[in-house]
């Protein structure tokens, strides 16, 4: 079963106005709490020789992407963990969450354990929560407006190929197993944009997502899409690189829609219309869309 499939089932469940219909990536309370979870598999979202205490910082990010992306400051995490016979492993896990709770400013509340059968994949999951003002959805997008987007894009693909074993620069590695989440830059955000969202799972299937949350069709212009000098440097700047750096996933970049500029500077890569669907074109010129727009879940990552 794929995620648009069991969300359809799900949504009839989804009753409170606090869920925004399970259109959006957190659930926002009466007053302006976030909540959201995220789970991470191993041999999924991490490969089982990623350093535990790089396990936990990207668990930990994840979570505060999304509250990012809702302009939200965090004020606690619960995690959930199963426990396993490998305790330096858990030991090494432990320290980098301490870690990346004090560097990333959200404290430990709560959370609970389980006992993970021998030899099984670790499943590891936190909730964050946090206080927002206005907390912008996916699904506000309006006809005409600008899309934007505020970080690099692809450098956690490129990570992903070096943590698999091919060489590159550290600062790519990086990219992959500690992204940082962009708390600052989303609560700057928050009060000027029609919709937001974080990119993580591509960049050109999460544009897709918010245009079809907001009932819109989107235009993306690849070559306007920010591309980092370390990662131009490590893949070459071609239109092939940039398709595989648009579909990659693990960005944990602010993707924006508004009708003017916002008031932190970020890259201007598309625009909402009135209809359906995605069209991508490369400083004029229209592309096919590629086979794959992104990371789905239900299949393979």
């Amino acid at each position: 079963m794929t995620e648009p499939e069991f969300l359809a089932l799900l949504r009839p469940l989804a009753t409170s106005p606090a869920s925004r219909g399970l259109l959006d990536d957190a659930a926002v309370l009466p007053g302006g709490m976030v909540i959201t979870t995220d789970t991470i598999v191993e041999g999924v979202h991490f490969l089982p020789t990623d350093p535990p205490g790089d396990v936990a910082w990207k668990l930990l990010a994840v979570n505060l992407s999304d509250l990012a992306a809702k302009g939200a400051t965090p004020v606690g995490a619960l995690l959930n963990y199963p426990l396993t016979a490998d305790a330096d492993w858990t030991r090494s896990f432990i320290a980098g969450l301490a870690e990346a709770l004090i560097e990333l400013g959200c404290p430990l509340i709560g959370g609970d354990t389980v006992s993970l059968p021998a030899g099984a994949p670790r499943v590891l999951t936190l909730t964050a929560l946090g206080n927002a003002g206005s907390a912008p959805s996916r699904t506000g997008a309006r006809a005409g407006d600008s899309l934007y987007v505020l970080g690099p894009i692809g450098e956690a693909g490129a990570g992903l190929s070096i943590a698999q074993g091919a060489p590159g620069p550290a600062a790519l590695l990086t990219a992959y197993r500690r992204p940082r989440p962009l708390l600052a830059q989303g609560r700057a955000l928050a009060p000027y944009v029609h919709a937001m969202m974080d990119v993580s799972d591509g960049l050109l299937i999460d544009a897709a997502r918010m245009a079809a949350a907001s009932g819109l069709a989107i235009d993306i212009d690849l070559a306007a899409v920010p591309f980092s000098a370390v990662l131009a440097a490590y893949a070459g700047d071609t239109r092939a690189t940039r398709i595989v750096a648009v579909t990659a996933g693990d960005d944990y970049a602010l993707l924006l829609a508004t009708d003017a500029p916002p008031p932190v500077p970020a890259a201007r890569i598309g625009r909402f219309s009135k209809g359906s669907g995605l069209t991508l074109h490369d400083a004029g010129e229209r592309l096919p869309l590629p086979a794959r727009l992104g990371y789905e879940h239900g299949g393979l990552r």
